[in-house]
Formats: structure tokens, sequence, C-alpha cells
């Protein structure tokens, strides 16, 4: 199966990320999102394809020593909770 995924707009409230450090945010949620739909796949009505319009995802907690990767594995997860099985 394949999967395709758009993300338009990820909106963070409350997360001051660095101009630099925006591309590794991007790529750790990529990479973490990739990780999670290969192992536990999607749910049933996403699989049928077309658009949706908004995704509620689950609510992470902000830790500020993490960094970009750590965030945007928790970011994935979140988004995850809202389109995983």
């Amino acid at each position: 199966m394949n999967v395709r995924l758009h993300i338009e707009r990820l909106l963070l409230d409350g997360v001051d990320i660095e101009p630099g450090q925006r591309e590794l945010l991007q790529a750790a949620v990529e990479a973490e999102l990739v990780n999670l739909i290969t192992l536990g796949g999607v749910a049933n009505g996403i699989t049928t394809g077309g658009t949706i319009p908004r995704v509620s995802g689950h609510s992470i907690q902000l830790q500020s020593e993490h960094g970009p990767a750590e965030l945007g594995r928790n970011i994935a997860g979140a988004v995850y909770g809202g389109i995983g099985k």
C-alpha cells in the first residue's frame, strides 16, 4: 500500500523555533511519520483517499531542553494520533 501525506500547514502555538532549525524539525516530523505509518498503518477512513481538511492530533508536553529532532518526533506522534489505527 502506498500512502501519500501532504501537510499544508502545521501550527505550533507557543513553540519558538530558530529559523535555522526549521528544516531539522521538518525532517524529524517527516521521518517519524514515515516510521509510524509503516509500523502501524493508518485509520480505515483515510485509506479510501481524498482530502481531509483538518486533523486533530494528540497534545504533547514541551520540554525546553529538547531540540528540533525530539520535538519533531513528538509532533509526529501527535499527528499520527489523529490518523493512525
